[in-house]
């Protein structure tokens, strides 16, 4: 089997996935980069690049012509689909059915803690108060989640054990027969009137950065809760704030966010409704990263389609 030379580019563990392909899976010709200085030092003859937070301009050098193929470590790949620095005969493709779980967990987790006001109750307990309140309940709630990729498919599922009513958003409109009723692009303000929970699992696109914005939102139930674990530009941050101050809007769940970290001045982080999380809905382990690299790994030298395959055209 054809050998590449493979670059992997982390910030921080770079040498953890190289140590664990190399001497785990049998993956040879691997070279670890940290730092923009050490990943232009290893760049030359390169093939293939399994990378996270990639210095894209390192891309446009003449040491970049080998480069065939990019493995992102994430689902997310809107910076990769619009960097001028790679070739458009370079193959993209990203994680997909790895973070199908957590993500549904943590949206539903935190779903269940604000219904449930598990706040209300920890206070309680710590306040030594014994203060009786009725639950609500997530069946017979609509559901809204705009995305219905491996993810979002997932998230219908779990959605349905809770005996919630499913509506879905997406732009090719593939799996609509998961959800109760599904709208397409042109249609967010229908879709959103009705729901009392709206999750955006939305990859980052053209069509689809900032189209939730003061008026779709103030088109959401008072009540209603919104949760974010797609891309944070899918939001106009400002106008989610200046929404928020005023009241509309029950929960915002935030794991995403236009810049990240989140600057200590934002607002989001003070606000009664919002809940920020590190960007941790989808995190993955080492070993699955590798493993799922290494399986596309050989679909590459064999010539054969890769998973998570992603169409520069379409942004994912």
């Amino acid at each position: 089997m054809r050998q590449p030379k493979i670059m992997i580019y982390s910030p921080n563990d770079a040498a953890v996935y190289a140590d664990m392909l190399g001497n785990q899976l049998g993956v040879v010709h691997v070279h670890a980069a940290s730092t923009p200085e050490e990943a232009a030092e290893k760049l030359d003859g390169t093939e293939v690049i399994l990378g996270w937070k990639i210095p894209l301009e390192l891309l446009a050098s003449p040491a970049a012509a080998s480069v065939r193929w990019i493995q992102s470590m994430g689902a997310g790949v809107d910076d990769l689909v619009r960097s001028p620095h790679i070739a458009p005969h370079v193959r993209i493709s990203r994680v997909v059915g790895q973070y199908s779980a957590p993500m549904a967990e943590y949206v539903f987790a935190h779903l269940l803690a604000e219904y449930q006001n598990l706040n209300q109750m920890k206070k309680s307990q710590q306040n030594k108060e014994w203060r009786p309140f009725v639950p609500e309940l997530l069946a017979g709630k609509t559901i809204g989640i705009a995305g219905l990729g491996s993810i979002g498919s997932e998230m219908v599922r779990k959605a349905r054990a809770f005996d919630m009513t499913v509506h879905g958003l997406s732009y090719s409109g593939k799996q609509a027969h998961l959800v109760d009723r599904h709208y397409g692009p042109s249609e967010w303000d229908a879709f959103v009137r009705p729901l009392d929970c709206l999750v955006l699992v939305l990859p980052l696109t053209a069509a689809t950065a900032q189209v939730v914005n003061r008026e779709l939102l103030r088109a959401m139930k008072p009540d209603a809760c919104l949760v974010n674990v797609g891309r944070g530009k899918l939001i106009v941050e400002h106008d989610l704030i200046d929404v928020l101050r005023e009241g509309h809007l029950r929960a915002a769940v935030l794991d995403v966010f236009e810049h990240e970290p989140l600057p200590a001045d934002s607002e989001l982080w003070k606000l009664p409704q919002v809940r920020v999380t590190p960007h941790l809905s989808g995190m993955n382990t080492d070993e699955r990263i590798c493993r799922y690299f290494s399986e596309n790994l050989k679909r590459y030298v064999q010539n054969e389609p890769l998973m998570g395959a992603v169409d520069r055209q379409l942004g994912y």
